[in-house]
Order: C-alpha cells, then sequence, then structure tokens
C-alpha cells in the first residue's frame, strides 16, 4: 500500500483528538456522579486548595526558570547565534517552551481531575466498591488520555512545522527539565506531609493515619495529588516525548541515506496504535467478581494485546520491518515482565514483604535491613529485562543495515511505552482512591465503606510498584537510544566541521573513563540531595505538628472547636519542596555541562554511560525497597503479626519512613533526571565538539 508520512502525521493528529474528547468524556462522566456529604465536600475543597497554591508557586518558580534556559538555548544551541542560523536557535527556543508549556497542562489537567474524582470515589464507595472502583479508575484515565494525547500532539506538529529532528529533541528537553522539578518538588512535598503525619500520629500518639486532628493529614492527601499525579503526569509525558525524539532522530539519518521516510513514518505509526490501543483498553476495563488489582491488571494485559495486534496489522498493510516490529514487541513484552517482577517484590501476598514483615517483630533496623536486601535483589531481573529486550532488538533489527541496530533499541522503547496511556491511569487511580479513603474516614462514612476503600487503596499499591517498575524499565531503554542519538547529533556536527566521526566508546580512554566516574556519582549525589530536602522539611513540619498539638487546646482529645491548623503544614511543605528542589535539579544539568566542556564528546559519551546504569540500578532499588516497606506496613495494619499498635507495626512504620522518599521522590526523579541529562548532552553537542578543555 502507497503511503506518505503525511498520512500518519495526520492519523496522529486525529487520535489524539479522540483521545481528548474520550478524556473529557471520562471527565464530565466522573463529575456527574452525585456527591452530598458536607464534610468531605468540605474536606475536598482543602485538598483542592493546597494542591492548586502549591502548583501555582512551584510552575511561577519554575517559569523563571525557563526563561533562563530558553536564553541560553536562544543564544548558544544548536550553535552560537552569532555563528549559526539564528531561526534555527530560536525555533529550539519556542520547542523548548512548548515542552514545557505541555508538561506543565498535563500537570494542571491531572490535579483538576484528582481533586474531583477523590470526592466521587469515597462517596460511590457508599454503594460497593464496583462504583466507587470505576470513579477512580476513570478519574485516572482523564490523566492518561490527556497526557499521552499531549505528547503525541506536539511531536506531530513539531514535526509538520519544522521537519527537523534537532527540534525535537529541544521539544524533549523542556518536557524533561519540566518534570524533573515537577517530579521531585511534588516528591519532597508529598513524602514531607506524609513522614511527619506517620511519626507523630501513628508511632507517637497512636490515631488512625487519616485522623482530621492530626494537622498533617490534609497536607497528607494534597501530596498525594502534586507528587503522585502532576510529578508523575509530567514524567511519563517526558518519557513518551523522549523515546520518540530519539527514534526519530535516529530514523531522519536512515530515511536521509535511504530516501523516503518509512522509518519515520513507522515511529508515528506506531506511536498512534498505542494511544488508539490505549484509548479501546479503558473504554474496555470493568471490574469483575476477582477484585481491583485483577481489574487493573487486566486491562493492562488487554491494551497490550490489542497494540500487538494493531501494530502487526499496520505493518503487514504498509510493507514496513518485520524486524523493527520484533523490536518494538520484545520492547512492551519485557515491560510487562518488568512490572511483574516488581510485583513479585512489593505485593504482600508474596514473600518478601512477608518476610519483611515478620523481621518487622524484631524491631525497625530488621525492617531497614530486610528492605534493603530485597530492594537490590528485585533491580537484577529487571535490568536483565532491559538488557535483554536492548540486546534482543539491537540482534534483530541489524541485519537489515546500518544503524538499525541502534533504531532497533529505540523503536524498542516506543514499543514499551506504547501502552502508557493506559500506565498512567492505572498510576493516577493510586492517589485518587487513596485520597478517597482519607475522605471516608474524615467523612465518618462507617467501617463497610472504609473496608472498600481499603481494598482500593491496596490495589492501587500494587499496581503503582508495577508501573513504576515499567516507567524506569522504559526510561532505560530511552536513554539507551538518546545514546545512539547523542553519537547521531556529534557525527552530523564532526561533519559540518570536518572532523572524524565516533562510532562509540572506549572505557580505557582516560578522557572516557573520567566522564564515566562522574556519571555513575551523579544518580547517587541527585537522590542524596533529594532525601536530604525530605529530612530536613519534614523536621519542620513535625515540630509544627507538635507545636499545634501543644498550644491548641482540645486538640489531641478532639474537643468540639478544637480545628488544626492545616494551611501551617501546607505551607511547611510547600515552600520546603520549592526551596530544597532546585539545588538537585541544577546539579544534574551544571555537571553535565562541566563534563562536556572540560573533556568534550568523549567524556560526555562516559558520563552518559555511568548515569544511565548506575541511574537505573538505583531507581529500582529505591523504589522496590520503597514499595515493600510500604505493603509490609499495610499487611501488619490488616492483623498480622500483632496488627496496629503492636511493636511490629511501630517498626513497619518506620520502615515505611524511611521507604517514602525512596519510593516516591528519589526513585521516580531518577528516570528524569538521566533523561535530562541525555537530552543536554544531544542538544550541547556542537559546542562540546568545539569548545571543551581537553
Amino acid at each position: 500500500m502507497s503511503y506518505t508520512l503525511g498520512t500518519f502525521l495526520t492519523a496522529s493528529i486525529v487520535i489524539s483528538a479522540a483521545a481528548f474528547l474520550f478524556a473529557a468524556w471520562l471527565f464530565r462522566w466522573v463529575k456527574a456522579m452525585p456527591s452530598n456529604n458536607a464534610r468531605i465536600a468540605e474536606v475536598g475543597a482543602l485538598i483542592r486548595g493546597g494542591a492548586n497554591t502549591f502548583l501555582r508557586k512551584e510552575y511561577t518558580a519554575l517559569s523563571r526558570f525557563a526563561g533562563g534556559v530558553a536564553l541560553a538555548i536562544l543564544l548558544f544551541l544548536p550553535s552560537p547565534i552569532w555563528q549559526g542560523e539564528a531561526m534555527d536557535n530560536v525555533y529550539m527556543m519556542v520547542a523548548y517552551l512548548a515542552g514545557t508549556v505541555f508538561s506543565a497542562v498535563a500537570g494542571v489537567i491531572g490535579i483538576r481531575v484528582a481533586t474531583l474524582a477523590n470526592i466521587k470515589t469515597a462517596e460511590a464507595a457508599r454503594k460497593g466498591i464496583k462504583p466507587s472502583f470505576m470513579a477512580g479508575f476513570r478519574g485516572g484515565a482523564v490523566m492518561g488520555m490527556a497526557v499521552v494525547g499531549s505528547a503525541l500532539l506536539g511531536v506531530t506538529l513539531l514535526t509538520l512545522l519544522t521537519d527537523d529532528t534537532s527540534v525535537l529533541l529541544g521539544y524533549s528537553f523542556g518536557a524533561s527539565s519540566l518534570a524533573l522539578f515537577a517530579k521531585a518538588g511534588g516528591g519532597i512535598f508529598t513524602k514531607t506531609a506524609d513522614i511527619s503525619a506517620d511519626l507523630v500520629g501513628k508511632v507517637e500518639l497512636g490515631i488512625p493515619e487519616d485522623d482530621p486532628r492530626n494537622p498533617a493529614v490534609i497536607a497528607d492527601n494534597v501530596g498525594d495529588n502534586v507528587g503522585d499525579v502532576a510529578g508523575m503526569g509530567a514524567d511519563l509525558f517526558d518519557s513518551n516525548v523522549a523515546s520518540m525524539a530519539a527514534a526519530l532522530v535516529l530514523a531522519s539519518v536512515l530515511d536521509k541515506s535511504a530516501g523516503g521516510a518509512a522509518n519515520s513514518a513507522m515511529v508515528f505509526c506506531y506511536a498512534a496504535a498505542g494511544l488508539l490501543a490505549s484509548i479501546i483498553g479503558v473504554a474496555m476495563a470493568r471490574m469483575g467478581n476477582h477484585g481491583p488489582t485483577r481489574a487493573l491488571n487486566n486491562s493492562t494485559y488487554i491494551t497490550t494485546g490489542i497494540y500487538g495486534v494493531l501494530t502487526a496489522l499496520a505493518t503487514l498493510i504498509f510493507g514496513f520491518q518485520w524486524r523493527i516490529w520484533g523490536a518494538s514487541a520484545v520492547g512492551l513484552l519485557v515491560g510487562v515482565i518488568i512490572g511483574i517482577a516488581s510485583d513479585y517484590f512489593t505485593n504482600d501476598a508474596r514473600s518478601p514483604v512477608r518476610n519483611a514483615a515478620k523481621a518487622s517483630e524484631s524491631g525497625p533496623a530488621f525492617t531497614i535491613l530486610s528492605g534493603v536486601s530485597y530492594g537490590f535483589i528485585s533491580a537484577l531481573p529487571s535490568l536483565i529485562g532491559i538488557a535483554v529486550a536492548a540486546l534482543a532488538a539491537y540482534k534483530l533489527c541489524e541485519p537489515i543495515g546500518d544503524g538499525y541496530a541502534m533504531f532497533g533499541i529505540a523503536m524498542s522503547a516506543v514499543g514499551m511505552l506504547s501502552i502508557v496511556g493506559m500506565i498512567i491511569s492505572n498510576d493516577a487511580y493510586g492517589p485518587i482512591v487513596d485520597n478517597a479513603r482519607g475522605l471516608s474516614e474524615m467523612g465518618n462514612l462507617g467501617e463497610d465503606v472504609l473496608e472498600i476503600t481499603d481494598q482500593l487503596d491496596s490495589a492501587g499499591n500494587t499496581v503503582k510498584a508495577i508501573t513504576k517498575g515499567f516507567a524506569i524499565a522504559a526510561a532505560g531503554l530511552t536513554v539507551i537510544a538518546l545514546l545512539g542519538a547523542f553519537i547521531s547529533e556529534v557525527n552530523e556536527a564532526a561533519l559540518a566541521h570536518g572532523l572524524a566521526p565516533i562510532t562509540g566508546f572506549d572505557m580505557m580512554n582516560p578522557t572516557v573513563f573520567f566522564g564515566m566516574l562522574i556519571g555513575v556519582a551523579a544518580p547517587a549525589v541527585f537522590s542524596a540531595m533529594l532525601i536530604l530536602g525530605v529530612n530536613r522539611n519534614a523536621q519542620r513540619m513535625v515540630d509544627e505538628i507538635h507545636r499545634q498539638f501543644r498550644e491548641i487546646a482540645g486538640l489531641r482529645e478532639g474537643a468540639p472547636g478544637a480545628v488544626p491548623e492545616y494551611d501551617r503544614c501546607i505551607e511547611i511543605a510547600t515552600n520546603g519542596a520549592l526551596r530544597e528542589l532546585i539545588p538537585a535539579g541544577l546539579l544534574a544539568i551544571l555537571l553535565t555541562l562541566a563534563v562536556g566542556f572540560i573533556g568534550g564528546v568523549e567524556a560526555v559519551g562516559g558520563y552518559l554511560c555511568g548515569n544511565i546504569v548506575t541511574g537505573i540500578l538505583l531507581a529500582l532499588f529505591m523504589s522496590n525497597a520503597g514499595g515493600l516497606w510500604d505493603n509490609a506496613k499495610k499487611y501488619i495494619e490488616a492483623g498480622a503479626h500483632g496488627g496496629k499498635g503492636s511493636d511490629a507495626h511501630k517498626a513497619a512504620v518506620v520502615g515505611d519512613t524511611v521507604g517514602d522518599p525512596f519510593k516516591d521522590t528519589a526513585g521516580p526523579s531518577i528516570n528524569t533526571q538521566i533523561t535530562v541529562v541525555s537530552l543536554i548532552s544531544s542538544l550541547a553537542a556542537t559546542l562540546f565538539l568545539t569548545i571543551s578543555l581537553f
């Protein structure tokens, strides 16, 4: 069948529009659900107000940062404006700003629907678990459709307007730089509140998790939204855009040498098919008689199957390379397998969580040791999966011709992220039902409703661990593809300056090794800065909670008229998060530039290799260890090993306190950090090639 690239660009725009229309329908469906509990409406308004206040302050601070970066791009990228084509710099700056705006809008949409869906989910639980599940899932699906629709639409429009893949890297950098700060800032906020509420409420006072007497409880619920909704949406928006940008950079090189646009068309075809599969999967999702966890997992498997069929049909009809389809299928399959591996180490039905819970009977030290050990072990199957996906994709596509092996890895990443619309839907479901559980308790809806929301919350925690593993694996494959894009950008610049091209990075080269050692250390230092930020901020909030219990008469006893000053805790979390997120994000950016200007492109190549390998390891370790500690605590709270208030429970709460910044602040932020440094390296390739100390 004959086709042009324009055919697939048009199809991508149409499917993106369909995703937006479907998201609007889902939003109206959730909004139309009944809600008439005055107390829940009051608390919901506090959560919504706190989340919007944080986003407004965060985006105001980040807009100043983005303005400074945009000016630097205008002056220096892709080459100094006084040396090259000035319009290239203008296009790059506009693309960067577009990436930041699209990413920010995704977060705003997510917050708006999540702070509505949490109320609807809580009240729907009075009618049973199925309507409550649908409210939470469809609320999360609004975010999924909006994020992926925005990502595909943005890349498509930039391709139509500029036909320059380097500009796509600028767009991706805009998305990833905002995601870096959004995920880090939201993570610091949410874990500040969560840790403070748990330590004072559960450990010191022995009051329930969402007891309205606790001044940090509203800030904790706000944090679920700004960290796990807005931050997560920006993170996966960034990963989706980065995978497409890397694939298109490599595809354009292949298309130029072969003539035509078959490889670029394939990228858009598969990405559009993934969004269409997610739309169908979300529309078909229902909860049967096997519980919410099975429903969420089945929706992922159904979407995966639909995507496989759609891309196989497209490959057959349009005459694409079956080997590239195979690479894409391998990526998606490995993504699902990695999710299952993460589930094994974080599900309270499995032995690692139960062993950690049992170890808690001997005190918090044994809780920590168990979680750290299982966390490190859990990284192995996922790392093997990423390695197998990269190797299989490389070998599958290598016989096609020069350059196709690395393109195969890029398409494997596109395949792994193809169902990201469903992944985001499942992930955003988690914080929505978590909030619903808190609202049910604060609204005094009764034990039956609490039991339902606890079931939904438990499913959200289980599936969230799977989606985090999936996101980390996708980031791993994406940055390997971005490493190929970096080589491609360097060689294009080398050709323009009459220099020799590069084919790889030799570890025995001292310049490469210099960069590699710094790259290995960067994710660890970045993580430490974020965790220390949570630590400092949580200490400030704990002091504030103690002050309120000490000074507000009758608060501890729950006397009528004794109302906590919730706003003070929200303010501490907000201001502390904004204070702590900028240094860690700047470190990632400035360190990359320093290595490039000192050691040149070879040092940057080594830096990227070290950063990728260590970053993936630490992200997997922290995500899975944190999920294990969280579910060990919940397993004990369900009645095991003495239940709530026991010594094992107090030890498990300490473990969960350590795990909170692991799984929700540092771990997920590393995904974005390795993407950011990879994109900066590609964008500044010409500068590193021509201006370096060595």
